[in-house]
Parts: structure tokens; sequence; C-alpha cells
């Protein structure tokens, strides 16, 4: 961990504008932060977020988890989360790796291991904290410093994001990574029902109908659902609207009324209380306070580059 935050640290020197910092890699961004950071927002994908130094949060509905220098948030589904800094300084910033999981790669190694802990007969959780350390810690260390040649990195990333699937497949919480990626896995038909749900997240949607997508039963499927996100579907959901609008809102433009409209709520003010429960302040007032952020942040980025010309 020790030489990884290094190689993190000396990669965020070197940048301009505010973390994230997207790299030479498609789906791989660094992230510094020189101080503890109030929650944000998002949405994951199928990913790993690796933690050199510092301490995050992640939280998933009342869920929350906590991973730290040589741990790894291990997430096998798109869900929203809310992330949060909770250790970090200027001498010792939070220093997070984070990449997508490629699905595929993940499948072909599990293919060729002959001894693998198997997946289970029903769905657990689609997300997990494991140690990152040891050959793991080797790997992203390799994938940092691939960035120092980019002509280097269509021939070899592939290799070692192999080397991580072998490594976290074999490993002690084999079973569950399997669980979460695996084709076969107990967990693909509550998968298929998410995909609708979240496809069609803007149209009232019964739990009867994505159960039958996922040949079970609404009170298994429920359960099975909530094991798997952390969330039930209503609040999945819910969240993914409220993110959609926050973006219309903030990029687009439009007013409260026409955003939550477009996301699904018939109800402006139901709409409003939940964007404040969620975000913090009502929408009007987030807007403002989100476009300042930018603003801000844009600036600073043209002063770091009118200072580096």
């Amino acid at each position: 961990m020790d030489r990884l935050a290094k190689a993190l640290l000396r990669y965020t020197e070197h940048q301009s504008g505010e973390s994230p910092y997207m790299t030479g890699v498609d789906g791989m961004m660094i992230m510094r932060s020189d101080n503890p950071k109030p929650p944000s927002h998002m949405i994951f994908r199928p990913c790993m977020c690796i933690v050199a130094q510092g301490t995050k949060w992640a939280t998933f509905g009342g869920n929350q988890l906590e991973y730290r220098a040589g741990q790894a948030l291990v997430i096998g589904i798109e869900t929203p989360s809310v992330g949060r800094v909770v250790r970090a300084s200027r001498g010792e910033p939070c220093l997070v790796l984070a990449f997508e999981l490629d699905l595929s790669i993940m499948r072909h190694v599990a293919a060729a291991l002959d001894e693998l802990s198997g997946p289970g007969n029903e769905a657990g959780s689609g997300i997990l904290v494991t140690d990152f350390q040891g050959p793991l810690a080797d790997c992203a260390f390799r994938l940092v410093r691939l960035l120092d040649t980019p002509q280097a990195i269509p021939t070899l990333y592939p290799n070692i994001m192999q080397e991580i699937a072998y490594w976290l497949l074999s490993g002690p919480q084999g079973g569950d990574i399997a669980r979460m990626t695996l084709a076969a896995s107990p967990s693909r038909p509550i998968i298929e029902a998410l995909h609708c749900l979240r496809d069609r997240f803007r149209e009232p949607v019964r739990i009867e109908e994505l159960a039958a997508i996922a040949r079970l039963s609404p009170s298994a499927f429920h359960r099975q659902f909530k094991a798997l996100t952390l969330v039930t579907p209503l609040q999945y959901q819910k969240q993914l609207r409220l993110l959609e609008a926050r973006r219309l809102l903030i990029t687009d433009a439009l007013n409260v009324e026409t955003a939550a409209f477009q996301v699904g709520y018939e109800s402006p003010s139901q709409f409003s209380r939940e964007y404040a429960r969620t975000f913090g302040a009502p929408p009007k007032r987030d807007v403002v306070a989100m476009q300042a952020k930018l603003q801000n942040s844009r600036a600073t980025a043209g002063e770091v580059q009118l200072d580096t010309a």
C-alpha cells in the first residue's frame, strides 16, 4: 500500500484541476482529497475502489460501509450510493484508485479455475469490502505505473485485470465475488429485474412485474433484491429519479416542476421534500450551491493552467 500511495500521490501532484482525475485507461480514475469531504451522490457501475491512504464511507440505503488504507470497495451491480471522505489531511491525503470491473474477464478467469468457492443457492450482496494487499496491491501499483507508458496500455492492461480477477476469485471472498459477477450465479435473475427497473425508473413499476422477470415470488424478490443492493426496489427507483432530476436541474437548467415530472413524480411538492431529504437542501438552493461549486472548480483549473504555462 505504501508503494501504491506514493505512486498515486506523485500522479496527482502533476495534474491540473480538481479530483477526480480521469486517466489514459477507460473507466479508471484517481481521487485525492486533502481534507474530509461532505457526502457526494453518485451511481456506481461494477467497479473496485481501492484506498491506498485515508478512509472513506459508502452508504447504500441505510447501510454504511467503511473502507480504509489496504481495503477496497467491490461493487458488482449498477447502484446509487453516497460516498464520503472521512479521514484525510494535507500531510496525508486520502488517495483512491477506482476502475470498472470487466465482467467478461471475471467470467473468463472463473471458467479456468479448478477450484472456485461456489456462489451459493441464493442471491447475496452485490457490494462488499475486501482486503487489498499482497498480490492485489502489486497489481494496483502496476496499473498506476502503466500510466507512464500510454503505448503499453492496450497490451498490458487486460493482463493486469486478469490477474486482479484471479486473486479476487481465488481469495477468501471468492464465492461472494463469483455471486456478484458470474453469469450463472443466483444473482443474475435479480440483476435482470434491476436492469428493467433502471431503464424504466420514470414509470410506475409494480413489484409483481419485477418479481416475474426474476422468476420469484414478490416476497422472495423483495428480500433478494435488498440483499443484493442493500436497498428496496422503491428506494432504488427513488434514488435514480432524484439523481437524474438533479442532473436536469443543473446541466439542462430545467425548473423544479418540469424536472419532477420528467423523472416520474406526479407531485412537485413531494419531489421537493424528498429532494431536500436526500441532498440536504431544497432543489433551488441546492442547484445554486452546485453551480457555484462548478464555477469555482473551473476557475481553479484555469488558474493552475496559467501558473504552469
